[in-house]
């Protein structure tokens, strides 16, 4: 089912009551690694233990060793399965009879639609009317309730506000909540325990949530790693915020990363991030192009924009980098076929 909500952010609260329930919930505890470790084991079963492929070109290519721990192989094709399982399955029983809420431009709502959907539980998904298709459509085929925004004209805090309120449901965001940290920083505990201690890390920035739960891992199973965040250009918040030490917002960024348009980090992935980060890098789209190209022709994988910044991060400082064994965590690989197929025709 999709519904609108073109008029409806007018009539909403100034109040956030449904962000006040949620920050209630979390107890303004950061996430640590005891909870990745937790996570881990909640969702054991339940979320895929994707690959770790290896590539010899580009290790020739750069002198050194990456590992790449292929998201795009999660079930619903991104890393984000990871923290909705975790967060969901922790519900009380009241909260599963009420249901869950929660707002994404496509792989969040993805994942919380079919960890509602494995724990019997209701859902209703917030998505701006320009997420790819792809990501929409499966959404509802996870039998999530959808309401559609205009991502640039309508308040989307807002819209989740009045819904969650009405519906006394539980609001669960994107990357600003302990377990959505925790159950994203698994991937990167699977990749070091598989392949050992790592020199650095690349891992995609929008909001921060798997980039602080990656940083939580590495810092406890490999401390010598040096962990980058990458982000668009277009939408470089997460960089601006790193290195004038307060959050930045921006508009929203208009960009091919789908996945990362988000306009300001969150408290609670930006507290983590600023001390466990060595860098966040910005690339552009072609760059993004290039990488999905390369996936496809050398490595046989369709990655969606997002899920090549870490990629295009580490390539960025491929000098730097040389005899190193990198990590580089290939978020997802959710786009539409005729937008992969324009892409993929694109001269960059």
């Amino acid at each position: 089912m999709v519904q609108s909500c073109h008029g409806f952010a007018a009539r909403a609260e100034p109040v956030a009551n449904a962000e006040i329930r949620m920050k209630r919930q979390m107890m303004n505890k950061l996430p640590t690694y005891d909870d990745v470790i937790s996570a881990a084991k909640q969702i054991e079963g339940h979320a895929h233990h994707t690959p770790v492929f290896t590539s010899s070109t580009i290790d020739r290519e750069t002198g050194s060793q990456f590992f790449f721990k292929c998201e795009n192989f999660q079930r619903i094709g991104a890393f984000k399965f990871r923290g909705a399982f975790n967060a969901l399955s922790r519900f009380t029983d009241e909260q599963k009879a009420r249901g869950v809420l929660a707002f994404s431009s496509g792989n969040h709502a993805q994942a919380i639609a079919l960890a509602a959907k494995l724990l019997g539980i209701g859902a209703t998904i917030i998505m701006p009317e320009d997420a790819p298709r792809a990501k929409l459509e499966a959404t509802r085929g996870y039998g999530a309730k959808v309401v559609t925004y205009n991502r640039y004209e309508e308040d989307r805090d807002a819209i989740s506000s009045r819904l969650a309120e009405e519906g006394g449901l539980t609001l669960i965001p994107p990357f600003n909540h302990p377990d959505i940290i925790a159950g994203q920083g698994t991937a990167a505990k699977e990749l070091i325990e598989e392949t050992g201690s790592l020199d650095a890390l690349f891992v995609c920035l929008g909001g921060g949530g798997l980039l602080a739960g990656s940083a939580l891992a590495a810092k406890a199973l490999s401390p010598a790693c040096d962990v980058y965040g990458v982000e668009p250009e277009a939408g470089n918040d997460g960089q601006q915020s790193f290195r004038s030490g307060k959050i930045v917002h921006i508009d929203v960024p208009k960009t091919l990363a789908d996945g990362a348009q988000t306009q300001a980090l969150g408290d609670m992935t930006f507290a983590i991030i600023r001390n466990t980060v060595r860098d966040i890098l910005a690339v552009g789209d072609d760059e993004l192009v290039q990488d999905m190209k390369f996936f496809a022709s050398r490595m046989k994988m369709i990655v969606e924009p997002t899920g090549c910044l870490a990629f295009a991060g580490a390539r960025q400082i491929a000098s730097k980098l040389q005899g190193k064994r990198v990590g580089v965590i290939v978020s997802g690989g959710n786009v539409d076929l005729d937008r992969f197929a324009a892409l993929m025709s694109k001269n960059v």
